[in-house]
C-alpha cells in the first residue's frame, strides 16, 4: 500500500482496492439479503419519506 504522503494523482488506488476488497467480501458473507430486506422495511416505514428526499438530493439516481 502507498504511503501516506504519497500523491496518487487521478485517483487513490489503495482506498479502491480496499473498498472494492470490502464489497466481494460483503457479497461473498451472505448478508445481501438481509440487508436488501431491511433496506427495503426502511424505506417502506416511517423513515422512507426522509430516506426518499435524501435520495433526491443526492442526484444520482432518478426518481421513481
Amino acid at each position: 500500500m502507498a504511503n501516506n504522503d504519497q500523491i496518487q494523482g487521478e485517483g487513490n488506488y489503495d482506498a479502491a482496492r480496499r473498498y472494492r476488497k470490502a464489497q466481494e467480501d460483503f457479497a461473498r458473507s451472505g448478508k445481501v439479503d438481509k440487508a436488501a430486506h431491511d433496506a427495503e422495511d426502511a424505506i417502506e416505514g416511517p423513515e422512507g419519506e426522509e430516506l426518499e428526499r435524501a435520495r433526491e438530493e443526492t442526484g444520482r439516481i432518478k426518481p421513481r
